[in-house]
């Protein structure tokens, strides 16, 4: 039976809204997989009185107890307990609380393939300072799967944008632009779009490192010496991949109509676009391993915690891809 795991993320954060008023929804009782949140009932508890929602929370035994989606119902699994269940207020003593049921929520989703793991938003740095050594979700999970490679895929309705490198400086990325990196992303994003997300034949842009591409050299190397024998090697092999071009061209509306996927070279080159275009809808795919793992694509907005503000959108959709996955 199918199954999805939903990892709240940082509980001062809204992802614990977002699944207490998911739940208060006609959506949730037409979902027809069941879904799973992990965290102590205390929190829950705690969040539904503070956003005035009266639902009822049902500690499972294990995930086979689970039931049909119930409208006002949120079954968890109580993995561990957290710490403080206040809004608002970041506190390093929940890192742990975090990380072990993102890890639980991982084993789940390598356990079976009909069993998918839903993300919520995270502070990254809150989870650094209790001394973990934590970049991100994405390279956690590659970690956590023993996978060789892992790729970032931002996604909606209008694009979708690949990252060749992810959580870094700027400063670094250059050096971090290899024929070798592009390829490898390129493949696991060519490959996966085909098997995960059944496109049958992807049409890939790859985004120029420089500005207007290196415009034949004279604004950086890179696209000569790197980004296009990349190119021309992954056509080679039978990808369909463009020649770099220049990001402030790449996204009109008669390129996006002709893509199935863009690989940007670095994070703020292409998300900026996404996010301008689908603020809130967005979501997040893990590429390159064997799970199905999506989240949504926006932070923990602590200033809205607790306050029935956040908008669940890119939680629905997070949802509705990880259904369509498994």
């Amino acid at each position: 039976m199918k199954k999805i795991f939903y990892s709240p993320g940082e509980p001062s954060g809204i992802g614990v809204d977002l699944i207490i008023q998911l739940c208060m929804s006609n959506y949730w009782s037409n979902f027809n997989v069941p879904i799973i949140c992990l965290g102590d009932k205390r929190l829950f508890e705690h969040r539904a009185k503070q956003l005035s929602k009266k639902i009822k929370i049902e500690s499972l035994v294990d995930k086979e107890s689970a039931v049909k989606n119930k409208k006002g119902l949120l079954q968890i699994i109580e993995v561990t307990k957290c710490k403080s269940v206040i809004s608002g207020k970041l506190n390093p003593a929940n890192a742990e609380y975090i990380i072990k049921n993102l890890n639980f929520g991982i084993m789940q989703a390598l356990a079976s393939k009909q069993n998918a793991l839903v993300t919520g938003p995270i502070s990254k740095q809150n989870i650094i300072d209790s001394g973990i050594k934590f970049s991100g979700h994405t390279e956690w999970i590659q970690e956590k799967t023993k996978s060789d490679d892992v790729l970032m895929l931002l996604s909606a309705k209008q694009l979708r944008v690949a990252l060749v490198t992810t959580h870094i400086p700027l400063d670094k990325v250059t050096k971090s632009i290899t024929k070798r990196k592009i390829i490898a992303k390129a493949k696991i994003l060519n490959e996966d779009l085909k098997l995960k997300l059944k496109v049958k034949a992807p049409k890939l842009v790859m985004l120029g490192l420089n500005p207007h591409a290196g415009e034949g050299g004279t604004i950086g190397k890179q696209e000569n010496l790197i980004l296009k024998p990349a190119a021309k090697y992954l056509r080679k092999v039978g990808i369909n991949i463009s020649d770099p071009i220049s990001a402030d061209t790449a996204f009109t509306q008669k390129m996006l109509k002709k893509t199935d996927a863009y690989l940007a070279m670095y994070h703020d080159q292409a998300l900026p676009v996404l996010k301008a275009l689908s603020f809130g809808e967005g979501i997040n795919i893990t590429l390159g391993v064997p799970i199905v793992r999506t989240s949504v694509d926006h932070g923990v907005a602590l200033d809205i915690a607790g306050s029935g503000k956040a908008g669940f959108s890119s939680l629905q959709n997070a949802l509705d891809t990880a259904k369509s996955m498994i």
